[in-house]
């Protein structure tokens, strides 16, 4: 029986989507993943958004059995930065992921075939050195030119990689189309080889039994319309695989559950309708603009707070010409609400590794008094919240959670914004600090203080 690996690309997929998730959400939804048997559970590149990075490290390590893959991005530096995110994964995968048809890469590159085999090249060499598994994700696969996806195959083997991704992003293969290419790259190399179709045209499992038949090592899923779903492929296992020899790590019984609760969730389309609702903020904008902006982002603020957010707003817009939903979430956080400080943080310890479970141990202040907790958690900064719900008796709903670098260099100084969920009611705070683990505290804590301050 040859066993079939399972790839899910959802988070992937969602980033690629523009849709928002919060930090717990997408933990939920690796954590399920991990849970229902996936091989490998890939994430979008870092980019430019400094809050991935810590919610990377905390997927990574936090992941216990499925491979973590993340892209690589197309820079030696943001491979760097991609392998600094998952390399205390028990399982680490380094993915590069390019185009392959003539009109991307010319389109987005500007690169002719030749230059851009050079440049894959250069760029799994260099993730190999890192010690991790290489995969090279061939994107538009199926609008390549005739031949240069098996020099692809060739390439990337010989510089490093264990694996290649063949996608059908324009959604136009037929399942004999998968079978050609896949049996003419499995002919060539002894590189793996992972077949990503598209349900454009209702085919995706079609072409993935195709793809399996021609020889293929693994199937690449995701919880979106657009692309062949794990339980889909779950079902077609269980049914068929004795029949084709074939045999997965997918956990049946669980999966249709977790993809069924996913696919339901409200929170990944209300995210995003929330923020798309939220007109710009410009200079021509009144207090009664804002507080409306306020309210469809979920604050119910006092008219007091709404006066010093109108204030705080103006003075941002005459700097930056206009505000957005999460500059004016920034605002919110930083200019309403600004309570007596109930707890003050005293200090923290943490420790984390890809052998060790994350714990932390926080001490605060409250009138006085020293209160400390000490919690485990999946990765650094969830151990420090449990440790604090330990300390204040009470869990709070972790509702947002964004970290931004404001300075620039090794010491850059970085601001945490966290928004707490306490009775339906959304309460924000901030926390600046050159360590993220200490932004993230003091962003929490900030945020404790105005729910204490309205409970008593």
């Amino acid at each position: 029986m040859k066993k079939i690996a399972v790839s899910d690309m959802t988070l992937r997929v969602l980033a690629e989507e523009n849709k928002r998730l919060t930090f717990r959400e997408k933990l939920n939804i690796a954590s399920n993943l991990d849970a229902c048997g996936i091989t490998s559970i890939e994430l979008p590149s870092v980019g430019k958004e400094a809050e991935n990075e810590v919610i990377y490290r905390t997927i990574a390590t936090s992941v216990k059995s499925a491979e973590v893959c993340i892209d690589g991005g197309d820079t030696i530096e943001s491979v760097e930065a991609a392998y600094n995110c998952i390399k205390d994964a028990a399982s680490p995968c380094i993915q590069i992921v390019m185009p392959t048809s003539t009109v991307q890469m010319e389109y987005i590159y500007h690169l002719k075939s030749a230059a851009m085999i050079s440049k894959i090249a250069e760029l799994v060499s260099f993730a190999a050195k890192k010690g991790a598994k290489v995969e090279f994700v061939a994107r538009d696969a199926s609008r390549a030119e005739e031949g240069f996806i098996e020099e692809c195959a060739k390439t990337v083997f010989e510089s490093g990689a264990s694996a290649i991704t063949i996608c059908d992003d324009a959604g136009i293969y037929f399942p004999e189309d998968y079978s050609e290419i896949i049996a003419k790259v499995k002919g060539n190399t002894d590189i793996k080889v992972y077949a990503a179709p598209s349900n454009s045209l209702s085919l995706a499992a079609a072409s993935a039994i195709a793809a399996i038949k021609a020889g293929a090592d693994g199937i690449k899923t995701a919880i979106n319309d657009n692309y062949l779903g794990a339980d889909i492929l779950s079902d077609i296992f269980r049914s068929k695989g004795a029949d084709m020899k074939i045999t997965s790590s997918l956990d049946s019984a669980v999966i249709k559950t977790m993809v069924a609760s996913l696919k339901g969730s409200a929170a990944i389309e209300v995210k995003e309708e929330k923020a798309a609702s939220v007109e710009v903020i410009d200079g021509s904008s009144t207090i009664a603009d804002i507080a409306a902006a306020a309210k469809k982002l979920g604050y119910e603020l006092s008219d007091e707070d709404i006066g010093k957010v109108y204030e705080e707003a103006k003075r941002v817009i005459q700097k930056k010409g206009k505000i957005g939903a999460s500059e004016l979430e920034a605002v919110i956080a930083s200019a309403s609400m600004q309570v007596p400080s109930t707890f003050h943080v005293v200090s923290y310890v943490v420790n984390s590794g890809n052998i060790i479970t994350a714990t932390a141990n926080v001490t605060l202040e409250k009138n006085g008094e020293k209160i400390s907790g000490v919690a485990t958690g999946d990765g650094p900064i969830d151990a420090a919240f449990h440790a604090i719900e330990q300390i204040v008796g009470h869990h709070y709903e972790l509702d947002d959670f964004q970290i931004q670098s404001i300075t620039k260099g090794r010491e850059a100084v970085g601001s945490s914004l966290i928004r707490l969920r306490a009775d339906g009611k959304l309460y924000s705070g901030t926390g600046l600090s050159t360590d993220i683990v200490g932004a993230s505290i003091r962003a929490y804590v900030n945020a404790l203080n105005k729910i204490v301050y309205e409970e008593n």
